[in-house]
């Protein structure tokens, strides 16, 4: 019940605002509409699907979009892109790619905590940046539940450790997160643009991270160091096995049973680097087949995931039901179409005069009203509802002249680095608390990880837009 009171009121607080405001009718009903979609998903997280639903219902009966736009809005090719990688995931992860590689690398770590530690972030943050943060802190978990099981010790600050670099290194590429795919598309960007703009400033704000990490968690860090000096650092082939065989049973996955070897990665390597390599060449194959911007972007991924579905014959159908998220999809879908409905009535114009305004037009003040809105909508609500709350601004923003280049970077690091300040941040965020309370039965306190997040995610985002602010005329020009 006071959920539900929570939900009205806020709700009655937006229309309320909104009228005062001067907006027309149907921009406040579309505003309305869209903060119930939003606070609702909040309020009733299992239930978002069906808000969502209603939502588009509702402005498609009050003719605030029609169906032409609304296909429009729905951004297709995001959610095609994600389809395709998903399955490329989906079979790397079933093939044990990725468990394989960190498993090889870290006996060679060395033997202190800090330098595993380390390796650990590091690991985390490349394969959020060479996949998504969502499969990143699925298998890193694992690595780091076990560590901590070897040692008996509190997992907690090590997966929270490990979060905050997955979510950072998840802004590297434009493969790391939703967030990133959608304003590479929406702006135009390609792998390369991420490689010279985003990469620098997330192993900046990684370093910086890690450096605030390890002074928080100095007792965590003493008593990992007493264990491994204690204990040693290598684990017992045979309890490695057994875990892996008892993790693959429980998924289910083919390949995986107990006692099998390590599985030949012959393929799966092959696949896993012509995939980025498709995905850092897209704008020269665009340029050789005289394609329009980030056709081929779309285009490598979908190729590369009818590549997996020929080899997996007749396990296709079962990959693609089991492994595409086809509920979060869905969400993505209606939500885009619901942000996009909000610029079709004028609303997201009127808010680029009203930022314009206040900011005098100033490049460098948007950078900084853009960056740290974005990031504390991300702290209240999940990164991909606050980015693409806001896509549609910054495009009215580009129609009235200005340069936008800077700011959507800014929407990209406000996205992942503040989503480390709560619990709700980020959808890796989401992911690791389930994988705790499910294996360990350990819940995490908002506070727990809100003071963690508080001392590295503030500092690292004024770090990364101090970076930006500073290369504003490379930017521009």
């Amino acid at each position: 019940m006071q959920r539900f009171i929570a939900f009205v009121v806020l709700v009655a607080a937006v229309a309320l605002v909104t009228w005062q405001t001067g907006f027309t009718p149907p921009q406040i009903l579309s505003v309305t509409v869209f903060s119930a979609f939003i606070v609702g998903t909040l309020l009733y997280w299992p239930f978002r699907l069906a808000f969502a639903l209603v939502g588009v219902a509702i402005l498609l009966a009050a003719r605030l979009v029609d169906i032409p736009h609304l296909v429009e809005f729905a951004s297709l090719d995001v959610i095609l892109f994600l389809v395709g990688m998903m399955i490329v995931i989906g079979f790397l992860e079933e093939r044990r790619f990725f468990e394989v590689v960190v498993e090889k690398a870290l006996p060679h770590v060395g033997g202190s905590a800090l330098s595993l530690l380390s390796a650990v972030m590091l690991m985390a943050f490349f394969s959020a940046a060479l996949v998504d943060e969502v499969t990143s802190i699925l298998f890193m978990s694992a690595i780091v539940l076990r560590i901590a099981r070897r040692f008996h010790l509190n997992p907690v600050p090590y997966i929270i450790m490990t979060v905050f670099a997955t979510n950072i290194g998840s802004s590297a590429t434009v493969v790391g997160n939703p967030i990133g795919v959608l304003i590479a598309l929406r702006a135009g960007l390609s792998f390369p643009d991420f490689l010279r703009w985003a990469t620098p400033i997330a192993l900046a704000a990684l370093v910086l991270t890690m450096i605030l990490s390890f002074l928080y968690y100095r007792r965590p860090l003493r008593e990992l160091h007493q264990a491994v000096h204690r204990v040693g650092l290598s684990a017992d082939p045979a309890d490695a096995e057994r875990a892996a065989a008892g993790e693959a049973a429980a998924a289910g996955n083919p390949g995986h049973a107990a006692g099998s070897s390590t599985p030949d990665l012959r393929f799966p390597s092959l696949l896993f680097v012509g995939t980025v390599a498709g995905l850092v060449l897209h704008k020269q194959l665009e340029h050789w087949l005289g394609l329009e911007s980030n056709t081929m972007l779309v285009g490598v991924a979908l190729f590369a995931a009818g590549i997996v579905l020929l080899v997996e014959r007749h396990r296709a159908r079962e990959l693609v039901e089991r492994r595409v998220d086809w509920w979060t999809l869905a969400f993505f879908l209606l939500l885009f179409a619901s942000a996009g409905t909000l610029r079709y009535v004028g609303v997201t114009e009127h808010i680029a005069e009203a930022l314009v305004d206040a900011t005098g037009g100033s490049v460098p003040r948007l950078l900084v009203a853009i960056t740290w809105s974005i990031g504390a909508l991300t702290a209240l609500m999940d990164n991909v509802l606050a980015v693409a709350s806001f896509i549609p601004i910054v495009g009215d923003l580009a129609a009235q002249g200005i340069a936008v280049q800077p700011l959507w970077w800014g929407m990209l690091f406000g996205g992942t680095i503040l989503g480390n300040l709560t619990l709700i941040g980020s959808t890796a965020n989401i992911v690791v608390l389930g994988l705790l309370e499910r294996q360990e039965r350990r819940s995490v306190g908002f506070m727990e990880w809100f003071w963690p997040g508080a001392v590295t995610a503030i500092p690292s985002l004024i770090l990364a837009t101090l970076l930006l602010y500073l290369q504003l005329p490379l930017l521009i020009g």
